[in-house]
Parts: structure tokens; sequence; C-alpha cells
């Protein structure tokens, strides 16, 4: 039966799977487990419960990070006919009132960890009618605990979800601009799950680790992996990020670039003679096979280097507003380099070099942003990316740069600066770079790995730093060139996806 909502997904994952463990996650000191029939009856008390307050079809926020609870609330929101509102629990508390304002926010759920934004709701919402804190040690007077709320309406609940009905308002965090609010359907995101192919085989079990707020989290992580029937384990904290591989032991994770990165980091130094299993099972637990890797542009020697340890790594591309696949590789049919074929969901057309995608996944437009909404998707139904890219003769799509960092000069020629990036992040002595016109140069920022400089010895890193230039502009034709070069002390600023903010 195919997918058409979210509802689809619950109910199909209970179906074949109910008795199996969906969710393991820490509580405290210990782990628990919730069965696929747990999420069901859960997620539909917390709709019970939004049904109970007059909340059904209204706009519902959820602040917190990755836990159970944030999970079913946001299945009994829109599960319910309402609207989600995820938002990122790092940004200050200006930019979330905000947010919760601009979204037309009639109630909030907030992890514990929330209380201070919270506290301050009544005076920067005064829209907001409910407050419900995810855990039960609730201290704000006249609020509400969800625990408490749970075992008073313990229940079944179904509503008539019209598919094409807005479920889903996720905020941005571009690197330059205001914030956008992408409205995604239910027919959205239940597509993005069924056309999405992988391999993987009901009771595998995945570790969860990116934000939750974010689409890849939540449609690839959550959704994909609850219709496949695997045991998703909860990672509490990216501090505790190593402690949970050795307990939890996945075969499947989704990572993004920087982590992958910061992995490689620690594994290229392993001291040589240590056989590659041992230090495998030393780093992920001993069963990681596959990490699924995007948000980002990841180097494509990498995943030479993990196989090596027996991981095969996995590149994909998306982004919000395709909700957010729009290609991806898999076990069975990949191309190092490239970020896989299309979906059997997603038409994409390379219109002036920009990748332009039409489809059951694309978004609805941006939250009361018609001029925003306009440009993105053109009449004939494409979502203008803003990627540039092309497809091989085999099907697969490229990535190779953002359409508004391109420099153009004088003479007429364009620079993909993102091109350039990735060419010098290759050397190891380089942990980030940013490539920009400074006047009449092409100039090179670049924050060094002082780690990697110490352990080999590198006092002079500037020269250092300037002899790979030159080496890289041996290669260059005259206009790729990279005449200046900028040493940083500390990392570039970057936004809540960890991207380096360009300007």
């Amino acid at each position: 039966m195919a997918l058409n909502t979210i509802r689809d997904i619950i109910v199909q994952s209970n179906e074949k799977f109910s008795d199996m463990v969906a969710f393991k996650y820490y509580e405290k000191k210990d782990i628990l487990e919730k069965t696929y029939s747990d999420v069901k009856k859960d997620s539909e008390t917390v709709s019970r419960i939004l049904n109970k307050f007059d909340l059904l079809g209204k706009h519902i926020a959820i602040i917190g990070t990755s836990s159970y609870q944030w999970i079913i609330t946001y299945f009994g929101i829109v599960n319910s006919g309402s609207v989600a509102i995820p938002l990122d629990a790092a940004l200050p508390a200006n930019a979330l009132y905000e947010l919760l304002n601009r979204a037309d926010t009639s109630a909030l759920f907030y992890d514990k960890s929330q209380k201070a934004i919270a506290e301050g709701i009544k005076e920067n919402c005064p829209g907001i009618s409910h407050l419900i804190c995810l855990q039960d040690d609730v201290t704000i007077d006249g609020e509400y605990s969800l625990p408490a709320l749970m075992e008073e309406n313990q229940g079944e609940f179904e509503a008539n979800i019209d598919p094409d009905k807005v479920c889903t308002i996720m905020f941005t965090s571009g690197t330059t601009g205001k914030s956008k609010g992408v409205m995604l359907t239910n027919r959205n995101l239940a597509s993005n799950v069924e056309n999405c192919v992988v391999q993987i085989e009901p009771g595998t079990v995945s570790m969860t680790v990116l934000p939750i707020h974010h689409a890849y989290c939540l449609t690839s992580d959550i959704l994909k992996s609850m219709s496949i029937g695997s045991c998703i384990c909860i990672n509490d904290s990216m501090l505790h990020f190593t402690k949970n591989l050795q307990k939890f032991k996945p075969t499947v994770i989704l990572l993004v670039p920087l982590v992958i990165e910061t992995i490689y980091q620690q594994l290229r130094e392993t001291k040589p003679g240590i056989p590659k299993e041992m230090v495998a099972k030393a780093a992920f637990g001993g069963n990681l096979k596959i990490i699924f890797s995007g948000g980002a542009y990841l180097n494509p020697d990498l995943i030479g280097f993990f196989e090596e340890f027996g991981i095969q790594i996995l590149q994909g591309y998306g982004m919000t507003e395709c909700s957010p696949v729009i290609s991806n590789n898999n076990q069975i049919d990949s191309k190092v380099g490239s970020v896989g074929k299309p979906l059997a969901n997603c038409e994409v057309k390379i219109i002036d070099e920009e990748i332009c995608v039409k489809g059951s996944s694309v978004m609805q437009g941006y939250y009361k942003m018609p001029d925003e909404t306009a440009q993105a998707l053109d009449s004939n139904g494409y979502l203008h990316t803003g990627d540039l890219g092309y497809l091989d003769e085999d099907g697969f799509l490229y990535i190779t740069g953002r359409k508004k960092n391109l420099i153009i000069l004088s003479n007429g020629e364009n620079i993909s600066p993102e091109e350039l990036e990735n060419i010098l992040g290759k050397n190891d002595l380089i942990k980030e770079v940013l490539v920009r016109e400074n006047g009449q140069n092409i100039e090179a920022e670049i924050f060094p790995d002082f780690d990697y400089a110490k352990l080999h010895g590198i006092d002079d890193i500037n020269k250092s730093l300037q002899d790979i230039i030159d080496n890289f502009n041996k290669d260059m034709p005259l206009y790729k060139r990279i005449t200046s070069l900028k040493t940083r002390d500390v990392e570039f600023e970057k936004n809540t996806t960890k991207k380096i903010k360009r300007f």
C-alpha cells in the first residue's frame, strides 16, 4: 500500500513490526525500549491531548534535542491534522520567540533544558495558549507535563488527514539571509520516505545522531528507519557519541561530512600495525557497516579510507524544500564522487547549470513569504535549488557549487569557490577553508589543523600553507589561481547546521 501520510508510516510499521523494538534511549542511566505498537499508542495519546485542549488544526511548536518524547509529540501533532513547527534548541531566546510568532504558534512542547525559554513565552509570544514540558519535572506555574497528560488521556485517536495539506513548517538555517519557513505536506514527507531506496533488513540497529529538527534527520533517520522496521537508538548527546557507539553497536548511521571528517582525523593517526578490524571495533562498536552522508560536500577520498575499516559511505543530496532527499547512492547502485541518482519521484533538470527539481516531495512554498516562494518555484513547478551541478551519462548527479557564491571576474570567467575549497580541503593541514573574491585577488582564508601540524613537526604553518597554495596553482588555469592567503587562529563562524557562514 502506498504511503500518503505520516500516519500511514506509523500504521503500516505497527502492522508489520508491532512487537519489535522501534526505539532505544537513555532514561538517566537506564536504557529503555519502545516497540512499534508503543509508538502508535503513545503518539495517538498526544493527539488526544491536543484534542482535549482544542488545539486540533493549530500550529504546534517543539523545542528540544532528540528524545522519544520529542518523536511521539511530533507524530501526535501531524497525525491529528495539526501543523508541527520543529525549532532549533540551540538558537538564542529572541530568535526562537521571533520564529514562534512568525509561525503563528498556538502551543509549545519544550524540553526541560528550555525552561528559561518557556518562562519568557507569555511576555514574548502572546499567541501561545499552552506550554507542555516533555518531561515530568515542570516548575512553571499553571503549565503541564507530557507524562502526566499522557497518563490521563490514554486511548486511540484517528483523524481524517488530507495528504496535501501542510503538516510541518521547518525553518531553514542558511549561510546567508533570513530563515524561511518551508511548508511541507504529509505527501511530501511520505513520498520521500517511500522513494528513497536502501537495502536494510528489519531489526537492523541504527543510531540517530543529527539534530532532529532538521528534515534530514526527521525524514531519513526516523521516518525512513521506521518504515523498514529498524531499531533506532537515540544518541542523547554528541559528548556521548563514542560511548553510545560502543553501547548500542549500530550497523547503520546517518552523519554529516563534518562528523565524518572528525572521525577520519582520529583514525588517520592510528599506529601502523594495528589490525583495521580492531580499530573499527574500538571506534564504532564492532557492527558499523554503512554511513549515509548528506548535508554538505564530502571528500570522495574518505570513502576509500573508510572502506579499509569495512565501512561503506553512501553520499546523498537534498534540501529541506524537497523533504529533503533529492538523490542518493545506495548499496547496489553507487558512484564515488556523485550524490547518487535522483529518487523516482524527483524529476531533475539542469537549467543554466542550476539543479532544478520537480515532484511529489517539493514543498508548497515558504510560509507567509510569497516573493521568496515565487523566486524558488517557477511557473512550471520546478524548484530552483541554487546548487550548480550536472547529470552524467548514467544518470548520477554531481554538485559543483552554489549559484549565489559564484565569483564572476571582469573577463567574464566564472569561478565556483566550492570547487577550489574542495580541492584544497583534501590536504590534512587544512581544517577549514573559504575562497572568495577580495579586490583583484582570489583569496583563500584557511583555519589550519594545529594538532596535525604539531604531530608532524610543522613549525612554520604559514609557509607550509603557502606551499600548498603554490602547488595548487600549478594545476589551475590562470583565472582560477589563488593569489592571496589569509590564515586564521580560530574556526569560522557557522550556522546551526555547521556550515561556514560566507558573509
